[in-house]
C-alpha cells in the first residue's frame, strides 16, 4: 500500500477502453448507430421489430405523391402528364427538376388528385423501362 489511490487507478486502467458520458456525438448523430458498440447495436436491434431485410412499408397508407428518375433529358412536363394521366389517374401536378444551367435532372415530382394513384403507379412502374428502350 505504498501507491496513492490515483496512481492505482492509473495503473490497473485497461488500455483501449474508452467511457462516454452516454452523450451522443455528432458522428454518432449523423451516421445513426454506425458509431456504437457492438452491444449497444445489438441492443437496438433487439428492440426493433424484425423485417428479415425487406424494406418497411405500410400498406394502409395509399401515396398521392411520387418521384420518378432517371428520365431521359429530352423528356418534358408534358409527357409525364400525359403518360401517368392516360396509364394511372388524374394529376394534380408535375414539376421536373432543373439545374442551374436550366437542363433537366432527369427526376419529376408528380402529385395525383386520389390518395391510391400514387401506390398504382409505384407498383406499375418501379424499376421499369417507361420507353421500351
Amino acid at each position: 500500500m505504498d501507491k496513492s489511490l490515483d496512481e492505482i487507478i492509473t495503473t490497473n486502467r485497461p488500455k483501449g477502453i474508452r467511457r462516454t458520458t452516454g452523450r451522443r456525438t455528432a458522428r454518432q448523430q449523423v451516421l445513426g448507430t454506425a458509431g456504437t458498440s457492438p452491444v449497444a447495436r445489438a441492443r437496438i436491434t433487439s428492440n426493433a421489430p424484425a423485417t428479415n431485410g425487406a424494406p418497411v412499408t405500410n400498406p394502409t397508407q395509399p401515396a398521392d405523391k411520387i418521384i420518378v428518375s432517371n428520365l431521359p433529358q429530352d423528356v418534358n412536363e408534358l409527357q409525364i402528364k400525359e403518360l401517368f394521366h392516360t396509364t394511372v389517374g388524374p394529376l394534380r401536378d408535375v414539376t421536373l427538376h432543373y439545374d442551374s444551367a436550366g437542363r433537366s435532372k432527369g427526376v419529376a415530382s408528380v402529385l395525383f388528385v386520389r390518395k391510391g394513384d400514387g401506390s398504382k403507379a409505384y407498383q406499375q412502374y418501379n424499376n421499369r423501362l417507361i420507353d421500351g428502350s
